[in-house]
């Protein structure tokens, strides 16, 4: 029993912590170029610490909720049908928007690992990473969270590999390297979110503990640390070797730098952390569809499938501004409609009262101010 708990424990994390570990990783050694280390190390830590508390609050909203419901069911059932149709709508938004940023990057790493044996171009192997993703859909929970322990057994592995290969290049000077410009500071606020951010999957968390919900806070809060660790290893790594040549993506500029031998670890290390999380998030979007849309199955896999494809071949390619404004406005939303829950159902302490509202300020100004910027740039 003991063992199967310990099991079920190991699972919890590494689907949650693994899910969280996406394709936001690729940005960061970029915006930390753009703003600086001191800027970019504030951001982790208040909005860490933030974004810990919107998944500790949330897990203690799950735990006292009837299972089978996501965001939008929580919305729906504590709030009322009218709000729940605002969640729907924006917690939608918010995964698919995730859906198509991984579905972005992995299609332009799936390319630059194969195209020159193979051929094709980017939207050839983006469509067939979106279609191994779509097979997967089809599996269930249980498929991803074994997927979800070697995926991210993998990741660690493969991130020492990548940092051993490149040691000798690295430099303190590169490490220091930015090109700063004061319009970048709210750059890393949307970003920062989105690569912390794991809501969606709590619910998920919650029913896979089976008898063991009580340890539910520990998950979250581990697979909170983890990531944000992980997070500042891989961006000092990418900076002490890129410096000022990082790229948007991360991967591109350091396999140019250290040289094509570690361009395919490189480009494994890249395709297996985002198709573990794109697989969960998906698995998220599909089951938000079918549980509070009352979708039939099919349907909702089609549109968790066929929605993120026509974007993508719309135009929506951009991955940095996608996340960043899903982040500070989709996610946002997400985390004021838990506070308003939670302020309404579940508060007992003084702190939490407090600390429930400054998240409330914080996360309605970051979306206000997203929205501004938004409509400067297309002014």
């Amino acid at each position: 029993m003991l063992r199967r708990q310990s099991l079920l424990f190991s699972y919890a994390v590494a689907t949650l912590a693994g899910t969280i570990i996406g394709v936001g990783l690729f940005s960061l050694p970029y915006v930390t170029l753009r703003v600086g280390w001191g800027v970019m190390l504030t951001y982790f830590i208040v909005m860490g610490f933030f974004v810990w508390l919107i998944h500790k609050f949330f897990a203690e909203l799950a735990l006292i909720t009837p299972d089978h419901k996501r965001l939008p069911g929580f919305v729906k059932y504590y709030l009322g049908a009218k709000w729940a149709k605002i969640s729907r709508f924006t917690h939608s938004l918010a995964l698919l928007g995730a859906v198509i940023a991984y579905i972005i990057v992995g299609g332009e790493f799936l390319y630059t690992l194969l195209a020159n044996k193979l051929g094709g171009s980017v939207t050839t192997y983006t469509l067939i990473y979106l279609s191994a993703g779509a097979f997967i859909f089809l599996i269930g929970i249980k498929a991803i969270e074994k997927i979800q322990v070697f995926g991210l057994v993998a990741f660690l592995f493969i991130l020492l590999g990548v940092i051993w290969l490149g040691r000798a290049e690295f430099s303190l000077f590169n490490l220091t390297a930015r090109s700063f410009e004061s319009a970048n500071w709210f750059l890393p606020y949307g970003v920062v979110m989105f690569s912390l951010w794991g809501v969606s999957l709590i619910p998920q968390i919650e029913e896979m503990l089976g008898k063991n919900k009580k340890v539910l806070l520990r998950v979250v809060g581990i697979s909170i640390i983890l990531p944000a660790l992980i997070y500042l290893i891989f961006t000092a790594a990418i900076l002490a070797i890129s410096g000022s040549e990082t790229s948007t993506s991360a991967l591109p500029g350091l396999a140019q730098k250290v040289g094509n031998g570690i361009e395919i670890p490189l480009l494994i290390f890249g395709l297996i952390t985002t198709f573990t999380s794109y697989i969960a998030l998906g698995l998220t979007l599909r089951q938000v569809l079918e549980f509070d849309f009352s979708l039939r199955r099919d349907w909702s896999w089609s549109i968790t499938v066929l929605v993120p494809l026509t974007l993508y071949y719309l135009g929506v390619r951009n991955f940095i501004e996608l996340i960043a404004f899903v982040g500070a406005v989709m996610l946002a939303v997400d985390g004021i409609f838990i506070m308003v829950m939670y302020q309404r159902h579940v508060l007992t302490t003084s702190w939490k009262i407090i600390m429930s509202r400054v998240l409330l300020i914080i996360l309605a100004g970051g979306i206000i101010y997203e929205l501004w910027n938004l409509t400067n740039l297309i002014g």
